[in-house]
């Protein structure tokens, strides 16, 4: 836990970039019956039934010091759907940078090998050489900036029916670049002085070489 909160209280460096990664699904499904759009009597009325279109992978990947995000619809979430998605990162959007300071938790695609999976042994190991990885704990993704700002595109983009992959695509890319013309942050303040504190349960317990306890051993 604290290894990820040090690195993000590390100041800027466009030469290492943060940025922190995470994944989401969701569910396509199609109306059954054509809705009834609203007039000045009534709301839109959205019959209850629906039908399933399988799902959709999105994968985030969000820059907090830079107020940029990034995020990739696919069509599945394997090991080999990650290691596109991580060269997408190297080679797109930070092409130019000597280390990408990677924050993702452990789920088990996420891990190095992926890239030996999707792509020949050479470009595996030029990939893993751009990136800098820290692991979230486990039950600790929290801890993960780009699980906040999937909650935010879940909130303001997806809670509704979207039928299809290409509309899911869509819509994530036009909520994409208007947080990103927004520059949006997200508003982290939590440090490792705070974990000590207010998690302090977490952390073992020493006591004194003098103790009573330890003199009767």
């Amino acid at each position: 836990m604290e290894e990820v909160l040090n690195v993000y209280q590390r100041p800027p460096d466009p030469q290492r970039p943060l940025v922190c990664f995470d994944e989401a699904s969701k569910q396509l499904v199609d109306h059954v019956k054509v809705p009834i759009e609203a007039t000045t009597q009534h709301p839109r009325i959205i019959d209850y039934e629906y039908q399933r279109n399988g799902t959709g992978n999105i994968f985030m990947m969000y820059a907090p010091l830079e107020g940029r995000r990034e995020a990739l619809v696919t069509q599945r979430r394997t090991k080999v759907d990650y290691a596109h998605a991580i060269r997408h990162l190297v080679d797109v959007m930070y092409p130019d940078a000597e280390k990408i300071v990677l924050v993702q938790d452990n789920l088990n695609t996420h891990k190095p090998a992926s890239l030996y999976a999707a792509f020949p042994p050479e470009e595996a190991r030029r990939l893993i050489n751009r990136l800098e990885i820290h692991y979230t704990p486990k039950h600790g993704s929290w801890l993960n900036m780009a699980e906040i700002e999937l909650g935010i595109l879940s909130r303001q983009c997806l809670d509704r029916r979207i039928s299809d992959r290409d509309t899911l695509r869509h819509e994530v890319a036009a909520w994409q670049r208007r947080r990103n013309d927004q520059l949006a942050r997200v508003n982290w303040q939590f440090t490792t002085a705070d974990a000590r504190v207010k998690l302090k349960r977490l952390y073992p317990t020493t006591e004194p070489i003098n103790s009573p306890t330890n003199r009767n051993n």
